[in-house]
C-alpha cells in the first residue's frame, strides 16, 4: 500500500477522477462546430456547462469502475499504481467522491434542461452496468464505449440547440470503435504476458483485433470522404472543397495506427493525444483547414 503524504490527498482525488480524460468530451462540441455555431456565445455557454456536468458525471464512473476493480488493477503493470489500488485513497474516501460528483453533475443537468439530464443519466446508468457486467462481454465492452461518444455527441447537440447529421453519428462511432480496439490490444499484449486484467481479453486474440481496426479504419475513411463530398453538406457548408480535410484525417488514422502497432501504445488514447506531437498537429491542421471552410 502506498504511504500517503501529508497534504497529498487532493493530488490523489484529483489522478482519481481522471481530469485528464476529459478532453475526450471535447465531442459535446463537435454538433456545434459542424453547423457553424461554435462562436455563438450563448450557445458556447450552454455547451461549457454541458461540459462539466458530463465530465463530473464521468468522473463518477470513473471512481466506481476503478473501487470495483481494484483486484484486477493490482495485477495491471501500469493500473495498479491508480489510486484506489494503490491504497492511496481509501474506499471510504472513494464513496464520499462519488456522492458529491453525482450530485453536482445532477444539479448541473438540470438547470441545463431535461433532455440533458436524460442522457448524462442514460451515460451513468449504461456504463454503471458496463463496470458491474458488460465489460466482461467481448465486443460489446467496446460498442458500449462508443456508445458513450454516441451520448457525448447527442448532448452537444440538445444543449447546443443543432441538428445532428446521420453523418456524425456514424463517423463517431466507427472512430470510437477504433479507440476501443486498440486499447484492447494493449490489454491482449499484457494477457499474453500471463496478467488477465480483464475477463472480456479472452475474446479477442491479436488477429482478430488487428483486422478489426483494419476494417474500422477503413470504413470510417470511406465514411469520412463520403461525407465531404455529398450534396447535402456541400450545399449546407457552401463549400464544394472540403474533401481536402480528408487528407489530414488519413494521416491522422495512419499515426494512430503506427502508434498502436509500431510502438504498442494504445494503452491509453488520452495519452496519445495529449503527448504526441506528431497527431497534435495534424488534428490542429484539420480543425484549421475545417474551420476556414466553415467559417470564413
Amino acid at each position: 500500500m502506498e504511504k500517503r503524504q501529508k497534504g497529498s490527498l487532493g493530488r490523489h482525488l484529483l489522478k482519481l477522477i481522471r481530469v485528464h480524460h476529459w478532453i475526450k468530451n471535447g465531442f459535446i462540441f463537435v454538433p456545434a462546430f459542424f453547423a457553424g455555431r461554435l462562436f455563438n456565445w450563448e450557445t458556447i455557454a450552454s455547451l461549457v456547462l454541458g461540459f462539466f456536468a458530463f465530465s463530473l458525471m464521468a468522473s463518477c464512473i470513473y471512481v466506481i469502475n476503478d473501487y470495483l476493480d481494484i483486484p484486477q488493477d493490482k495485477l495491471h503493470p501500469e493500473k495498479r499504481k491508480r489510486p484506489l489500488a494503490s491504497g492511496a485513497v481509501t474506499k471510504s474516501e472513494a464513496n464520499l467522491l462519488i456522492i458529491g460528483l453525482f450530485a453536482i453533475a445532477f444539479l448541473i443537468s438540470i438547470f441545463l434542461s431535461f433532455h440533458a439530464l436524460a442522457i448524462i443519466l442514460a451515460y451513468f446508468v449504461m456504463n454503471l452496468l458496463y463496470s458491474i457486467r458488460l465489460k466482461h462481454i467481448a465486443i460489446l465492452d467496446i460498442c458500449i464505449i462508443a456508445f458513450g461518444f454516441l451520448l457525448r455527441i447527442a448532448l452537444g447537440g440538445v444543449v447546443g440547440q443543432v441538428f445532428i447529421s446521420h453523418w456524425l453519428i456514424m463517423l463517431t462511432f466507427l472512430l470510437s470503435l477504433l479507440l476501443g480496439l486498440a486499447k484492447r490490444r494493449d490489454e491482449y499484449l499484457i494477457f499474453r504476458k500471463g496478467n488477465n486484467t480483464r475477463k472480456s481479453i479472452e475474446g479477442y486474440n491479436l488477429e482478430f483485433i488487428d483486422l478489426s481496426m483494419m476494417l474500422t479504419s477503413s470504413v470510417t475513411l470511406v465514411t469520412y470522404i463520403m461525407y465531404t463530398v455529398s450534396d447535402e453538406v456541400v450545399n449546407r457548408i457552401g463549400h464544394p472543397n472540403l474533401y481536402v480535410t480528408a487528407v489530414f484525417v488519413v494521416v491522422g488514422i495512419m499515426r494512430y495506427l503506427q502508434q498502436t502497432l509500431v510502438f504498442t501504445k494504445s494503452g491509453s488514447p488520452t495519452k496519445i493525444l495529449l503527448q504526441d506531437a506528431f497527431l497534435q498537429s495534424v488534428i490542429a491542421a484539420w480543425l484549421l483547414t475545417f474551420g476556414i471552410l466553415i467559417y470564413w
